[in-house]
């Protein structure tokens, strides 16, 4: 079985070229149109796809060929083209950064990829990049470029005609206030931040109608997979608590799909504003952005006091990033700091450079699960002696630590549930 739609991959040279900002007000302005439109996120990724879930007014899922796995980003598609308009997924990083990368997604599914170049400061070097992104890999399916914040209509001309014979142009975009989205140390700040986010929206996809880039990419045929995604383990029955709000909210929507269909219970509550845990045999702390709201987080001795009995009623925790730093003694940040949960006996500061980044493993009891990596923050670990540690790699490099004691475990890697639903069965289960 096939289903058919227009679909295109959103790619850059490099982070920073403005790709997120296109690929929103693309997906505005099909919408507008009347169009129903899907958007996906190469890679491992929470902020880019708060922006696409407002801009396209549906969820934005993952497509990841390790993390995901093909069989499951084949299924994703599959179901997307059956019920939308257009698809559109925002590559990760570079077009050829990563392994697997977003070109070889791009190959894999035969969907086109629309380059999107930072023409700022640049000229005729624009063709010569151009021509590196579309014949590095002589099967990939390259659509065209896109030049972004093109200075003036002269500019734009010159950048057009450097480009070789067969590359297409789709045009320019010119530099715009209207079309910046605000960032911070982990990326773009929280699409539920942004005040102004929806009017952001709309002048993007103005802007993009007033360039002239309206035209629907060519149609993709996607194939159904032969065995399809499943969730045959159990979780009836089994209430599990989700830290969600200003400080913890990066959460997959794919496991909160994984849980749902394995049975479980979802009872959202809020570390900031709540005065304790819910009643649930679970707790799950995902990550977030803790560091910002490090008074507030202190301050709520209650919430503190709540979580540090869940532990002592040795009742399965799972804490990711975020959640972890939540769990320390102490958290800092420039000259804040503040007393939390004390879960693990350690201090932990933000730094002012990245400490950690890219796709990982780990091994659970229970089984394997992938997921990846991405902070700013470090962790005097002294206090952990008596926790059991793991170490996991991928493609040779050395992983996050892995901390488990009792039914705690904690580390700094976000998880994929839908990777190893069995282990987070078997995880949250344990008292249901």
């Amino acid at each position: 079985m096939t289903a058919s739609c227009p679909a295109i991959l959103i790619a850059a040279p490099a982070s920073n070229q403005g790709k997120t900002t296109i690929t929103a007000a693309m997906a505005r302005l099909h919408s507008n149109l009347g169009r129903r439109v899907r958007v996906f996120k190469a890679g491992p990724d929470f902020l880019d796809p708060m922006i696409h879930e407002k801009a396209s007014r549906q969820p934005v899922l993952s497509l990841d060929l390790w993390m995901v796995g093909e069989q499951r980003c084949r299924e994703l598609l599959y179901e997307a083209a059956q019920c939308n308009d257009l698809i559109i997924i925002e590559c990760g990083m570079g077009l050829y950064d990563g392994t697997p990368s977003s070109a070889d997604l791009a190959r894999l599914f035969g969907v086109p990829v629309l380059a999107v170049i930072d023409a700022r400061s640049m000229a005729q070097t624009f063709g010569a990049l151009a021509y590196g992104l579309a014949h590095y890999q002589q099967d990939l399916p390259f659509a065209g470029v896109l030049a972004n914040r093109v200075g003036s209509d002269n500019h734009n001309q010159m950048l057009s005609s450097s480009l070789h014979e067969g590359i297409r142009y789709f045009g320019g975009v010119p530099r715009d206030e209207r079309m910046q989205l605000p960032s911070r140390h982990l990326g773009l700040v929280q699409a539920s931040e942004v005040s102004e986010l929806e009017q952001m929206l709309e002048q993007g996809a103005a802007v993009l109608q007033e360039a002239g880039i309206t035209e629907l990419p060519e149609a993709v045929t996607f194939e159904i997979p032969e065995i399809r995604w499943s969730c045959e383990q159990s979780l009836n029955g089994v209430r599990i608590g989700i830290a969600n709000d200003e400080a913890f909210s990066f959460i997959y929507p794919a496991n909160r799909t994984c849980l749902h269909e394995m049975g479980a219970e979802l009872v959202d509550f809020s570390p900031l504003h709540d005065d304790a845990v819910p009643d649930v045999d679970g707790l799950w702390l995902p990550g977030g952005y803790p560091e910002l709201h490090i008074g507030a987080l202190a301050n709520n001795h209650k919430m503190l006091a709540s979580i540090r009995n869940f532990v002592a009623e040795d009742k399965p925790l799972l804490a990711e990033c975020g959640g972890m730093l939540y769990l320390t003694r102490i958290l800092s940040r420039d000259d804040e700091q503040g007393e939390l949960c004390g879960v693990l006996p350690v201090v932990a500061r933000l730094e002012k450079r990245l400490q950690g980044l890219g796709l990982q493993w780990v091994d659970w009891p229970e089984g394997t699960l992938r997921g990846h990596t991405f902070h700013h923050s470090s962790m005097d670990t002294e206090g952990l002696v008596e926790w059991r540690r793991c170490i996991r790699q991928k493609n040779g490099l050395e992983g996050e630590w892995f901390y488990e004691q009792g039914s705690v475990r904690a580390s700094y890697l976000h998880l994929y549930f839908e990777s190893s639903p069995s282990a987070i069965a078997g995880f949250f289960g344990k008292n249901g």
